[in-house]
């Protein structure tokens, strides 16, 4: 005779009741303690062992959370919802890849569970899979489309992938959604920034900070200040941040960068060392600090700074104090060592030719060996079209737009802008940016064929890391430099002076493979000047020295800079 097995005992609701309001009430320890007695009595409970486990990963006793879910998970087998809390668990655990298969379990259970899908998202992100991210937030957002943290993890990632209209969108999404969401304002400011929208960014940071006034909002909106040319209203704003966050090192490192540009060395000191003594090793303080003694001239102590910055250019900068202490062996040493594939930084181009030439020996750096044949004198049409109002429009927001100067130690007799002209908002900027990118796309044709990384490497696609304005007054004129951070860069001229006698190249630009007082053992290094008139343009290696003729005109020179540093570069 068959006998039926007996199914295990379950608790009934009464059993249950207080196990539920415990942990209904947040007193995670009642309820756990609660569930671990009823279990006494029947082990095979799903519920008790599922209670269990959220009580006491609520607790932070995550691995025994885990063994509770286990066991849950064994009981039901074909519970979504347990496998997504197993998996949470992992999760909170670290370990992404359990967690990562233990979703995939729950969603093959039940595809259309949006919470499931956000945390899978998640845990992509963290695994480094961003774009499997994007597609899991999305399908959450499409099920649920009231999430505001999806929209907001969505724009997180389509940020970092470079999608920054669509990561405007969702943060904009989030918001609308929950008004109050102040990181959803700060990283939508972040993202308006990134694109150029400098207006729309400091108002976003804004909407932040009334909401929920922090040292990071303040610190956002100061760098939104600085990259708009504002300087004052920067320098206010990360002091702001300090106020709330002493302890903030890139705040006062940033509040130095603002002090410097502003001229104050002894305030820019003291920020710079008050970033140190928070953080010793933080990279941009120590670079700062090194970048005020180089621009002092005290290269031997700027080394040990850039040496612990390890950041950026930190190794080239390291070995142009090297050559220009004449530290020879310890040169040489350091630029065999920074030899490279693809040789891409035209500091160091600067320096290895400058080398080559001065002893007579090969230049083994391939960025752009002959960088003089590189430079271009172009002219912009519309500004010297006598009905084309370009120019007018560009003079007179030079002159009145709420733009600051910065210091800048090579210039005399002349101010130049703060900021990223070319990220601002005002019309004439922006349609003198379109007009230098059809200038760029003609001068990248004609570098087809060329045999060096500056030609082979450029790309389609332009960024403006930088423009500013110059003006120059009588005597004005800018001491030989290159533009370190380049690749190439360029000016466009939009006054110009006269008066000059005869064959006088006064206000012209001259370029030459040598400058900046770098020791030299011969005078035979090449040299070109070119004499630009209103609406020129000029294009040339950011490897390349230049400096300005000084002029004794009373006319004004006025002139955009601008350095393109392509993405690949």
């Amino acid at each position: 005779m068959k006998h039926k097995q007996a199914s295990a005992r379950q608790p009934g609701p009464g059993e249950l009741q207080p196990v539920f309001a415990w942990y209904n009430s947040g007193r995670l320890a009642e309820a756990a303690s609660a569930a671990r007695q009823l279990l006494g009595t029947y082990p095979s409970a799903v519920v008790l062992h599922s209670v269990l486990g959220s009580a006491l990963a609520g607790l932070g006793r995550t691995q025994e959370a885990e063994q509770a879910l286990r066991d849950a998970v064994k009981g039901n087998p074909g519970s979504a919802e347990l496998l997504s809390n197993l998996g949470l668990v992992q999760q909170q655990c670290g370990r992404l890849d359990d967690a990562l298969a233990t979703y995939r379990r729950a969603l093959a259970i039940k595809p259309a569970f949006p919470e499931l899908l956000y945390n899978l998202g998640v845990v992509q992100d963290a695994l480094g899979q961003p774009d499997a991210a994007a597609a899991s937030y999305r399908k959450a957002i499409g099920l649920q489309p009231r999430m505001a943290v999806a929209h907001f993890n969505l724009g997180s990632v389509l940020d970092r992938l470079g999608q920054r209209e669509d990561a405007v969108a969702a943060y904009r999404s989030a918001i609308d959604i929950e008004p109050g969401f102040v990181e959803a304002w700060s990283n939508l400011g972040a993202s308006q920034q990134k694109l150029g929208r400098h207006d729309e960014a400091v108002a976003s940071y804004r909407k932040a900070l009334a909401i929920q006034p922090n040292a990071t909002a303040w610190f956002n909106l100061g760098t939104a200040q600085r990259d708009h040319g504002l300087l004052a209203d920067a320098r206010e704003s990360y002091r702001q941040a300090l106020a709330l966050a002493p302890a903030y090192a890139d705040a006062h490192s940033n509040l130095g960068e603002i002090l410097r540009d502003q001229g104050d060395t002894a305030a820019t000191l003291a920020a710079f060392r008050a970033a140190l003594d928070i953080d010793p090793a933080h990279g941009e303080a120590n670079y700062n600090l090194g970048l005020l003694h180089y621009d002092m001239g005290e290269l031997v102590q700027a080394i040990p700074f850039f040496e612990r910055a390890r950041i950026r250019d930190w190794q080239e900068r390291v070995l142009y104090c090297l050559y220009k202490t004449e530290q020879w062996d310890a040169f040489r040493s350091r630029l065999a060592g920074m030899m490279a594939p693809r040789n891409n930084s035209p500091m160091l181009a600067t320096l290895s030719a400058h080398h080559a030439v001065n002893f007579g020996v090969a230049d083994g750096y391939g960025f752009c060996p002959a960088p003089l044949d590189f430079v271009h004198l172009g002219h912009v049409a519309a500004l010297t079209d006598a009905h084309d109002t370009l120019l007018a429009d560009l003079l007179r927001d030079v002159t009145h737009a709420e733009i600051e100067a910065r210091r800048q130690g090579r210039l005399h007799h002349g101010i130049q802008s703060a900021g990223n002209l070319f990220r601002r908002s005002e019309p004439s900027f922006a349609r003198l940016a379109s007009l230098i990118r059809d200038e760029l796309a003609r001068y990248r044709a004609g570098l087809a064929g060329a045999d060096c990384v500056f030609a082979q490497d450029f790309p389609a696609q332009i960024e403006f890391s930088s423009a500013w304005y110059v003006k120059m007054n009588k005597g004005g004129h800018l001491t030989s430099h290159i533009h370190e951070t380049g690749w190439l860069s360029g000016v466009v001229y939009l006054a110009m002076p006269g008066g000059r006698a005869e064959g006088s190249l006064a206000g012209g630009i001259e370029f030459s493979t040598d400058g900046d007082g770098y020791p030299r053992r011969h005078e035979n290094f090449p040299r070109r000047t070119l004499l630009p008139g209103v609406g020129d343009i000029v294009f040339f290696p950011s490897s390349l020295f230049h400096r300005t003729i000084p002029f004794e005109s009373d006319e004004e020179r006025i002139c955009i800079a601008f350095d393109v540093k392509p993405a690949q570069a």
